[in-house]
Parts: C-alpha cells; structure tokens; sequence
C-alpha cells in the first residue's frame, strides 16, 4: 500500500492509528511524505520517500514506487493500492498519472482521480476522519484506539538522554511550546500570555529548586525562542525524533495548538494543551493524559486565562511550583 501522508506534523501523528491498523492487517507499507516523516515515524520502521516538489518528480516517484510494488506482489495492480491522505487535488492527481488505484476524499472535484472517493465525515476528530478510511479499506469497523503510540528509536532515545546530560535538564522537566504554525479559522493559534506564563514558571521553579522548563523551537522559531522566553532552557536543531524522546520523559507540556503537541499525547507525556479559537473536538491532541484548556469571550479567540493555564500545569505535576 502506497500512502501519501498529510504535510503537517500533528496531522502524520494523528494518522498514526490507521498506519499502525494497516500494518498489523498485512499490508506492507510504503510511505511518501515530507523529509521530517522519516526522523518522526522511525520507530515504526516504515520506509518513506521525501516527496517530489514538482508534479514531474512525484510522478516519477509513483511510477517507480508502483513497478517495484508489481515486483513484489502480482495482484497489486488489481486492487486499491494507494491511500491519499491529503484532501488536495494535486496528490489525487499525482496518483491518477502514476496510475494508482487509490482511497481518498471527494474534495476539490477530484473524485473521478480516486480509485474510491467517499465524503469526508463532517464534525470528526481527524484521527476518526483517518481510521475509518482504515475501516472501508479493510471492510470492518473498529473502536477507535485510546493512544496513539508513538514508537521510538533506541537512537533517538539516546539522543535525548545526551542532551538531558548535557544541559542538566535532571529527571523532571516541563517542556513549553509557545509556537504555533498556521491558524484556525484566520486566527492566530499562539496564546498571547505564553511569556508571562513562561517567565513566571521559569522564575518559581527555580526558587523552590523544581523542574527546569525547556523550550525545543523548529526552524525559524530560535530568535524569538531566544527573545522572549530566554529565562528557559532553549535548545536549537533538535529532530523531531530526539523531541519526541525528549519528551516522552517530560513530566508535563505545556502547549499550543500545534505538532509537538499531538507527539506529546502520541508518547503519553502529560498535556495542558493551549487551544485557543481551534475546535477540540476535531483537533485535540489524542490520549488520556491531555487536558484541553479555553476561555474567552464570545466572537473573541476563546484563549484560557493565565491564572487557569498555571494551575492546570501545577495540578498535572501534583507539585507546588508558587
């Protein structure tokens, strides 16, 4: 089976599930998708291609992706071999011209691209929207798992152990996300009260000789990692793979709306997650260790008061931090 994965971290690790659901039914798993897929989903030994950037290249990546798997099994091509996570019409295209049967949504009018095109199921968790694409290509139902379980290398393992060394981080650690791509809705996804929250729980941690609180900014992010939330511990050019390790051993994080987020909730480390205007109730990070905080008035970005984040993060690590 083909798999074009979503472009975006959360969304890759809210598919998870179905990945992992594909895996154990049989299938053997060949996976395109941007360059961090690879560092991401390691632990799940999965082979993933960096995906193509002009419609020429992916074509080509298809093509030769779809002779080897002919190669390997010979009912192949009589069947859907190809799943098309993205809703966009250009990865439905890139399919069709690679002459790949694939399952996917009738968005954008590419449904005559597909091999199948169902609707996309309105007012579900994405992490529901994916498994049950699992459902119709397997042909039976399932209860939606509790966790995502995100796997992880022994590598990445013992690269965050270096880097916990490295920096005495010590055996308890809040990590913070105050960062947040893209926006909901055309709003802006980052909590306004992040540095306020970030200084004064980087202060009285430091007081009571607590947990340290460790900020892991992506590309793009370390000048104002640097700028504005100083008073942690900002560690630049981690991989998502040392992250995830990072932060599987976390005792809490504290979040926006965003990927490291979801692979928070994916390795089961305890999750204040920061929503804001987006919609829990299609996007929450998955698993039971996550606490969605909003607030607001209405017509506004319902974001969560300073006063309710820092007791949230306070009952979470069942320590007094003030």
């Amino acid at each position: 089976m083909i798999v074009r994965l979503r472009n975006w971290v959360g969304d890759v690790t809210l598919s998870l599930p179905l990945l992992t659901r594909l895996d154990a039914a049989g299938y053997d798993l060949r996976l395109v998708g941007k360059g961090w897929a690879r560092e991401l989903l390691a632990g799940h030994g999965w082979p993933v291609q960096v995906l193509g950037k002009t419609l020429g290249e992916r074509v080509v990546q298809l093509r030769a992706l779809r002779r080897q798997a002919l190669q390997d099994d010979p009912a192949f091509g009589r069947r859907l071999n190809a799943l098309c996570l993205p809703d966009s019409f250009s990865s439905a295209l890139d399919f069709r011209l690679a002459g790949l049967r694939a399952l996917g949504h009738a968005n954008e009018g590419r449904s005559p691209l597909l091999g199948r095109a169902v609707a996309r199921p309105p007012g579900q968790h994405e992490l529901a929207v994916y498994w049950q694409l699992g459902s119709l290509l397997l042909g039976s139902a399932a209860e939606l798992p509790t966790q995502i379980g995100l796997r992880l290398t022994a590598l990445q393992r013992a690269q965050a152990a270096a880097l916990r060394e490295q920096h005495g981080l010590g055996p308890r650690y809040i990590v913070v996300c105050p960062f947040a791509g893209g926006t909901w809705s055309g709003q802006d996804k980052t909590w306004p009260a992040f540095p306020d929250f970030v200084a004064s729980l980087a202060a009285r941690t430091r007081a009571v000789n607590g947990p340290r609180v460790l900020i892991c900014p992506g590309p793009g992010e370390e000048a104002l990692a640097r700028e504005c939330f100083g008073t942690a511990v900002v560690l630049t050019g981690v991989g998502l793979g040392a992250y995830a390790a990072l932060l599987a051993d976390a005792a809490l994080m504290v979040s926006n709306d965003t990927g490291p987020a979801h692979m928070a909730a994916a390795v089961g480390t305890p999750l204040v997650s920061v929503m804001g205007p987006s919609n829990p109730a299609l996007w929450r990070p998955w698993g039971p260790n996550v606490q969605v905080l909003q607030g607001g008035m209405p017509g506004q970005p319902e974001w969560p008061t300073l006063a309710a984040v820092d007791s949230a993060a306070q009952a979470t690590l069942a320590l007094p931090i003030g």
